[in-house]
């Protein structure tokens, strides 16, 4: 029963950290969503970041970036989506063995 015991902890920190992620991503989709709204307004030449950098670019290519810095994060937070539904999965499953283990003891 220790195992298990051991086994449940490590998957709950484990989807603790996966939702923490899904967090972050989802920060980063609404910054980008936000960045599309406001180059959907601006005409001519545009700025992006390059690391601690503020690069020139057109409008074109900085919209190009952007949807596909969305698609990226998108498509991660799906996976991220199934792995978490896995822990739950395993999870509820590991909790009904420990709840019967600790009935059998009582």
């Amino acid at each position: 029963m220790e195992k298990e015991l051991a086994e449940y902890q490590s998957l709950q920190t484990q989807l603790q950290y996966m939702l923490f992620q899904k967090q972050q991503y989802k920060m980063q989709l609404d910054d980008a969503d936000m960045a599309l709204g406001e180059l959907a307004k601006a005409e001519g030449d545009v700025y992006k970041n390059a690391g601690l950098l503020m690069i020139k670019s057109n409008k074109d290519d900085a919209l190009k970036d952007l949807k596909e810095k969305k698609e990226f994060i998108s498509v991660r937070m799906s996976s991220l989506a199934k792995q978490e539904e896995g822990l739950r999965e395993q999870l509820e499953g590991l909790k009904a063995k420990l709840e019967a283990a600790i009935k059998r003891k009582i």
